[in-house]
């Protein structure tokens, strides 16, 4: 069972709160500490509601290079989702394990054909996903598919588990409020969850009250464990 504690913009552009949030996620037991590589300009217009907050949120080479080297030291791993081919080199550069193909991204084929040519397993996320079926990725990794559903918050009568085979899909990325979704999910056989993880759900920002917090997380990977001793062993 994998748990992604998706850090992603939750840090507000504060080093310090992204070094929290790395620790926290350690703590309450996650196996990755995930954040969102993009240069905004190239994905919003500065009209869009939260535009000022991605903007803040935006991390230099420097910083991503300083938030995978405090992950390598305490023993998680570091991940994030890439939006460009910049930022790809910057990953490639600092030796990143594996990447996380964002819903916003998968139509994005250059950026894709060139994370799967480096034959890094690669998690991808389906909530704008338009066709039937899975996308065909040609790469000698191994590719997971996430169901998720492509609404900020999520409700929990948008999600349309009854019509969703966890044999299918790897894992579930979570956009729903709390963490009962993610349960279910694991309940039905989901072996990887990702969800936004934050210090304090008042936080200003476009996620953190869909995220998840420490206490949660640690009742997550909690479930989790279980689940795997009874499922898995």
């Amino acid at each position: 069972m994998l748990i992604i504690a998706e850090i992603g913009q939750n840090h507000n552009g504060d080093m310090d709160i992204a070094r929290k949030l790395i620790l926290a996620a350690k703590e309450k037991g996650a196996d990755i500490a995930k954040f969102q590589l993009y240069d905004v300009d190239k994905i919003f217009t500065p009209d869009f509601e939260w535009y000022k907050e991605a903007k803040d949120a935006q991390l230099t080479k420097d910083q991503i290079f300083e938030l995978a080297d405090v992950c390598a030291k305490i023993g998680i791993e570091f991940s994030a989702s890439v939006f460009d081919l910049e930022r790809f080199d910057w990953t490639e550069e600092l030796g990143m394990k594996r990447y996380k193909i964002a819903s916003r991204s998968i139509y994005e084929k250059d950026l894709i054909n060139t994370i799967a040519s480096t034959g890094k397993d690669m998690i991808v996320s389906l909530g704008m996903y338009k066709e039937k079926g899975f996308p065909q990725i040609d790469t000698s990794g191994k590719v997971d598919y996430l169901y998720c559903v492509a609404k900020y918050p999520t409700m929990p009568n948008d999600l349309g588990f009854l019509n969703v085979d966890f044999n299918d899909y790897s894992g579930f990325s979570d956009h729903t409020i709390g963490i009962t979704a993610s349960l279910v999910a694991i309940a039905r056989g989901a072996r990887i969850i990702e969800k936004h993880f934050t210090l304090d759900k008042q936080m200003h920002g476009p996620d953190h009250s869909g995220s998840m917090d420490p206490m949660e997380l640690e009742e997550l990977v909690s479930y989790a464990r279980n689940i795997e001793k009874i499922l898995y062993h």
